[in-house]
């Protein structure tokens, strides 16, 4: 029989992969075939890359959070370990995003960075995470690690909806939710088809590396001689 650390890790390389030939088709799409915004030029094209690696991060996170509660839960140490990877994988994306953010930036607002809510907390959420992973480094005890870490997981998901709501309630520079917001998706129909399609390849590309380090996971706690069920 396979190893099923092996079969995982196989699976997420294989959607990882897929993934990534999807990403290259959407921004073909994206520069050849999806109109250029009036106002901002050629430089609009980092939102197709910026907007699904925030909803990633933020997906990442919030599972992150779901996983650590049910392990607080439940006590199984496939959720602690789902948990782990998610934010592993989280930290990637929201990095993505914090560095497309200011590229995008500069030509638009005419600045790098504005220390606005929006911004300022997910910089704050991107250190929680960054912290959470240092904490499991940290610690080397199983149960220890994966209860401390449940709890600042838990922490960071209760962040997520705060900074979705952050340019509703203060003054801010970022502009406001164009798709995820109560009233029809303030875009053209082209552009919103090719931001709806990088945000399904970015999903899969979230989907395959959190498979890749589950089953990494499955195989260190093998090698630790812990759970792996």
């Amino acid at each position: 029989m396979t190893d099923p650390a092996a079969r995982i890790m196989t699976r997420g390389l294989r959607t990882s992969v897929a993934a990534l030939l999807g990403l290259a088709g959407v921004y073909v799409l994206a520069i050849r075939f999806t109109p250029v915004e009036a106002r901002q030029g050629m430089a609009q094209k980092i939102f197709y890359l910026h907007v699904p690696a925030a909803w990633c991060a933020l997906l990442g996170f919030s599972l992150v959070g779901i996983g650590s509660a049910l392990y607080l839960w439940l006590q199984d140490p496939r959720l602690d370990r789902f948990a782990a990877a998610s934010a592993e994988v989280g930290v990637v994306f929201a990095g993505v995003m914090l560095t497309t953010g200011p590229i995008w930036a500069k030509p638009i607002w005419g600045t790098w960075w504005t220390w606005d809510a929006r911004l300022t907390l997910t910089l704050f959420l991107f250190f929680l995470f960054v912290g959470y992973l240092a904490l499991r480094a940290a610690l080397h005890d199983p149960a220890e690690r994966a209860r401390f870490s449940a709890v600042v997981g838990i922490l960071g998901m209760l962040l997520v909806p705060f900074i979705h709501l952050s340019v509703y309630l203060f003054r801010t520079l970022h502009p406001q939710p164009i798709v995820l917001k109560p009233s029809a998706p303030s875009l053209p129909p082209e552009m919103l088809r090719t931001l709806l399609l990088s945000m399904a390849v970015f999903t899969l590309l979230y989907i395959g590396l959190v498979m890749l380090r589950y089953g990494l996971a499955m195989a260190e706690a093998r090698e630790e001689g812990g759970d792996v069920t």
